[in-house]
């Protein structure tokens, strides 16, 4: 892999790249300037509005296409790499059964009032994402999906309660950062509770940035795309590794 790069449009390295964004403008001309104006404030020269799009009275949807000079130093990227195998249900389900010597148990949960459920169902339910079964599928897993909604107490006491291994948050309402406030939230009421006996703790939703995790206070972040077998593989890493995981 080259080490520095620029976007590819028409041609290698031509820096061509497509933006969207809204306005709060009437829709017309002096909106299609303002929009161009602010891609060349942006980098983007030539800056072209190939599309622009009313959204009510006082708003408006542009599509702008244009090329930027920014290159990219691959270097200098930094993220989360996954650090463990991903391995197939059977595969889990035979090195949970021989870690733990029973089942490993998951509860998941909206916190707040987050009431999208898409994505926690997506993971746990049988029915799963992008052609596989989610974590209620594995033979040595009893899931505990309590849904939407849910405050952080009542989450530390359903998990408490279960003798959860793994706790599962999924946030995608982020105004305000509320996905960050609650997650923090969430983590410190573990903490406080359980201490160093807290359960690992998973937090997803598709505005979360998996280098996260220490500043949300959780054990890993999952960010848009997961998959329940990612998830599911990661559980088997890092709690048959803890040295504080003992059979029940």
């Amino acid at each position: 892999m080259k080490r520095h790069l620029r976007p590819y449009g028409d041609t290698t390295g031509d820096g061509m790249v497509q933006l969207s964004f809204t306005l709060p403008v009437p829709h017309g001309p002096r909106a299609d300037g303002a929009a161009q104006q602010l891609a060349n404030r942006m980098g983007i020269d030539p800056a072209l509005v190939v599309h622009s799009h009313p959204i009510g009275e006082d708003f408006t949807f542009f599509v702008v296409y244009g090329s930027v000079s920014h290159i990219i130093d691959m270097d200098a990227v930094t993220v989360v790499e996954r650090e463990y195998p991903l391995l197939t249900p059977g595969e889990i389900n035979t090195a949970v059964k021989k870690a733990l010597r029973r089942k490993l148990v998951v509860v998941g949960a909206c916190i707040g009032t987050d009431a999208h459920t898409v994505g926690i169902d997506a993971i746990l339910n049988i029915k799963g994402f992008a052609g596989e079964k989610g974590l209620e599928y594995y033979r040595e897993l009893r899931v505990i999906n309590l849904g939407a909604q849910v405050t952080v107490p009542e989450l530390v006491k359903r998990a408490r309660a279960e003798k959860a291994d793994a706790v599962l948050v999924s946030q995608v309402v982020t105004q305000r950062d509320a996905h960050i406030l609650n997650t923090q939230e969430m983590s410190a009421a573990f903490r406080e509770a359980m201490g160093e006996r807290k359960p690992l703790l998973v937090a997803g939703g598709p505005r979360f940035d998996p280098l996260m995790a220490g500043e949300l206070g959780v054990d890993r972040v999952f960010g848009r795309g997961t998959t329940p077998g990612e998830v599911a593989s990661y559980l088997v890493h890092a709690l048959t590794t803890r040295k504080d995981t003992v059979p029940a």
